[in-house]
């Protein structure tokens, strides 16, 4: 199967099955997911490019490794985001160093899921409120901000997101409320600086 348009509308489990039979079928999961993942990476506090490539690479390792083992009743964009989850989580136990709260790929559709959700001042300018969202990101708890970045920039549902972080609907729940508070009051701080 040569036909780059009919592979690009492939479901990720035929590109599962594609894989497992012939291993060069691979390279299409990798460019599937190998953008979205890098800005997952960095969204969660890789700070250096260098450090989210070779994560990146650990994970398309580990998925390659693992894809005999994949449930097929699951979805696959979750079991992969699982695997960068813990691949983050370990590197940053490696290093023995907790996430860097810095400024990452911020796209406008989710800013305005974010400031939605939150009922934002839409009368902000959106630059300045992606400066304000941004700085306030930045000082909450790697946990919440996780969940946000999840569910607002990687535009996941909150099964999805139960499922990569391996916690129940009620504690991604109540996760995302704490989530939401701790953003709220950050924000109050970061409005405050500009």
């Amino acid at each position: 199967m040569n036909n780059v348009s009919t592979i690009s509308e492939l479901e990720d489990s035929e590109l599962v099955r594609l894989s497992l039979a012939d291993s060069e079928q691979f390279s299409y999961i990798i460019n599937r997911y190998e953008e979205r993942l890098i800005r997952y990476i960095r969204r969660l506090g890789t700070s250096s490019a260098e450090d989210a490539e070779d994560i990146l690479q650990d994970i398309f390792l580990k998925v390659y490794l693992n894809l005999n083992d994949f449930n097929q009743d699951l979805k696959f964009s979750s079991w992969i985001y699982r695997i960068a989850h813990n691949q983050v989580i370990s590197h940053f136990r490696k290093r023995q160093v907790r996430p860097e709260a810095h400024s990452f790929p911020i796209d406008s559709g989710g800013l305005q899921l974010l400031a939605d959700d939150m009922a934002l001042e839409s009368q902000i300018d959106l630059n300045l409120q992606k400066e304000i969202i941004m700085t306030a990101l930045q000082h909450i708890d790697s946990k919440y901000r996780e969940i946000l970045v999840l569910k607002f920039f990687e535009d996941k549902s909150y099964q999805e997101i139960s499922d990569i972080l391996k916690k129940p609907a009620g504690t991604v729940a109540s996760l995302m409320s704490r989530a939401k508070k701790a953003l709220k009051n950050a924000l109050s701080s970061a409005e405050e600086a500009f």
